[in-house]
């Protein structure tokens, strides 16, 4: 089984970005930027426009850890 975990709100401190200038720099709301690392599910244009603006690939946007069953 997959385990997915966001982690926008670390990948933002080491880049020492706001989340206020990723939604300037993403278009994506700043209250769903802020709400990113607790949700479970992600609207495809969201995961899109922070990925490219942070130049990211979208995988590299969550922490994925294969736990036994």
């Amino acid at each position: 089984m997959l385990i997915v975990k966001p982690k926008l709100n670390f990948i933002l401190k080491n880049r020492g970005i706001t989340q206020m200038k990723l939604a300037e720099m993403s278009g994506v709301p700043q209250g769903s930027i802020s709400r990113f690392d607790k949700n479970n599910r992600h609207e495809a244009a969201h995961l899109f426009a922070i990925s490219r603006a942070l130049n990211l690939p979208i995988e590299d946007l969550f922490e994925v850890t294969e736990e036994e069953e």
